[in-house]
């Protein structure tokens, strides 16, 4: 458990999040927060309820061998609200959707939306955003798709061996989907025929998850099938957080079966650093005996900067639960 006043993260992450859902209540003209949507001054009542949620995910996972379980559950459930929203969306319930118009929910359409129609979207605005505040959280903590693949992956445990090709298979699936893009945008390829694409490539991804990862232990849709998993893997570093494993690692290796992301195989251990793939989840620190795995950001301690990211990413993660839907 933390060894600091285990109340201090759970009471700015609730302040934290009342404050920035309080600015989106009185500065966006659009009802934003759900409950808002039905009942009139419904926004003021949903905020403590979404930060006091954010409070208690904070508490619990304060201490590293609850992460593992309580990232699991509330990404889940995280899911579970979005697509929630979404299927009533799609019968005819359009205050459940942002816009009031449907869009595919295909994390690769992150990316090949904005290409296809030549304009940034409010998805990739938001992707961006978070990279840039958080790393790689979107792909242990926001994801939409990752949560299900995450909880596949969870009921094995993951073996010692690599993925094999890796990277050869991350990098063409890549190039794939952004030149499949612009060939449909120089065709002037039909918003159907594009959306049908797009909802082909997602029905694979679900068909990865409910039968390879969940055999192998490891999240395969995110670290080699995902595009988006792909850009996050490189443009995480321009967020400062790090992690890395000291040299009172003892090669033990058992942070091996804790890691869904593939980047705790022997050689990363023995480099001294999760490989490119890891998001920075924390589900490895616990099963450290030597406590050798450790958050850095910039001069901190490491007990500090685990805590600050477990306050911006869960903060985000808050925010999202009440705001994210399409």
């Amino acid at each position: 458990m933390n060894k600091q006043n285990p109340y201090i993260l759970p009471l700015l992450v609730f302040l934290f999040v009342a404050l920035t859902l309080s600015i989106v209540q009185i500065k966006v003209q659009s009802p934003m927060i759900l409950l808002e949507r039905f009942l009139p001054g419904g926004g003021w009542i949903e905020i403590p309820f979404i930060a006091f949620y954010g409070a208690l995910v904070a508490w619990k996972m304060q201490d590293p061998k609850n992460v593992a379980k309580w990232r699991r559950n509330t990404w889940l459930l995280f899911s579970i609200v979005f697509f929630g929203q979404l299927l009533l969306g799609i019968i005819g319930f359009d205050k459940f959707l942002m816009t009031g118009k449907l869009h595919l929910p295909v994390p690769a359409m992150i990316l090949s939306g904005p290409l296809y129609r030549a304009e940034l979207s409010f998805m990739t605005i938001l992707f961006i955003s978070t990279v840039v505040l958080s790393g790689p959280a979107w792909c242990s903590h926001l994801c939409y798709f990752g949560a299900m693949d995450n909880f596949a992956a969870s009921r094995k445990k993951p073996g010692f061996k690599a993925i094999k090709n890796k990277w050869a298979i991350k990098y063409t699936l890549l190039l794939i989907v952004i030149l499949g893009t612009l060939l449909f945008r120089w065709f002037n390829a039909s918003w159907l025929t594009a959306a049908v694409a797009g909802g082909l490539f997602g029905i694979i991804g679900l068909g990865i998850i409910i039968f390879i990862s969940q055999k192998e232990g490891k999240m395969v849709h995110c670290v080699v099938y995902c595009p988006i998993g792909t850009i996050v893997n490189y443009t995480r570093f321009i967020n400062p957080f790090r992690m890395y494993i000291d040299n009172s690692c003892t090669l033990c290796m058992k942070c091996t079966s804790a890691c869904n992301y593939d980047a705790l195989n022997p050689e990363d251990i023995k480099n001294e650093k999760p490989g490119l793939s890891c998001t920075h989840c924390g589900d490895c620190v616990a099963s450290c005996h030597a406590n050798s795995i450790k958050y850095k950001f910039f001069r901190m301690k490491p007990s500090a900067a685990r805590n600050l990211y477990l306050f911006i990413t869960i903060s985000i993660h808050a925010v999202f639960m009440a705001l994210a839907r399409l």
